[in-house]
């Protein structure tokens, strides 16, 4: 069995201070394990399945409706237009709203491509302010699924971060159900998860365009070696649709 992600093993991007210039780090993407036994295995799918169906029942009870603020990005790849649900994700939201609205992330680009070797049904692109201090907003709360009930399925868009409440203007979108990235309760270390807060309603053929980019062999640091994006893909916009 692969396990392909884990909230620890993927920290997106690790959060730097406002003066950092490097390029933004990752811990190690989890490697290949062992297959287990088909006994142990069996059961150990069914508690996961029983924990996660109880957990998703929880956070269908408590989140609240839906209020959909759609934002279009135009990139040099194409326009994706973007639906954040302000109503389950107020504060994630808020922030990524305040980036549109005073241009933050014109003129930003996506800069990482993520993407997992015989499975091109799963992979990621990362983009944002890439901790530019000029750009950079203050840190946000953490909303994690548990709490808003939304998940890391296809097109997804989410906060990358550090610690749990160290996000600002860098976010990533999923291709493909990256459900190891949703907050995990009992879990060991940073449990927190990823802060998702929206979804691609239009476009995911330009996100499987970038994420299909050329990446660099030599940039980036640590598990992001190789996942930089050899010639970035500009944001030329970001705006309100409605």
């Amino acid at each position: 069995m692969i396990r392909l992600l884990s909230p620890v093993a993927l920290l997106l991007i690790l959060a730097q201070p406002a003066v950092a210039q490097e390029p933004p780090q990752a811990a190690p993407v989890a490697e290949a394990e062992a297959p287990a036994e088909a006994g142990s295995t069996a059961a150990g799918s069914a508690q996961a399945e029983t924990t996660q169906a109880e957990t998703t029942q929880a956070t269908e009870k408590q989140a609240p409706p839906e209020d959909l603020v759609r934002v279009r990005l135009v990139t040099a790849e194409g326009t994706m237009m973007l639906a954040l649900d302000r109503g389950r994700a107020p504060v994630t939201t808020a922030n990524f709203l305040r980036y549109v609205d005073q241009k933050r992330l014109d003129g930003v680009s996506f800069y990482r491509a993520l993407t997992f070797p015989g499975r091109p049904d799963l992979g990621l692109i990362q983009g944002g302010i890439k901790s530019d201090p000029k750009r950079a907003l203050p840190p946000i709360a953490h909303e994690p699924t548990t709490k808003t009930g939304l998940g890391h399925g296809d097109g997804a868009i989410s906060m990358a971060r550090g610690a749990p409440g160290s996000a600002q203007g860098d976010f990533f979108i999923t291709l493909g159900p990256l459900t190891s990235l949703d907050a995990q309760p009992g879990g060991e270390g940073d449990t927190a998860g990823f802060a998702v807060f929206g979804r691609v309603v239009e476009g995911m053929d330009v996100m499987r365009r970038i994420l299909l980019a050329p990446v660099s062999a030599t940039e980036g640091t640590g598990a992001m070696k190789g996942q930089m994006i050899a010639r970035p893909v500009a944001i030329l916009s970001a705006r309100r649709a409605d």
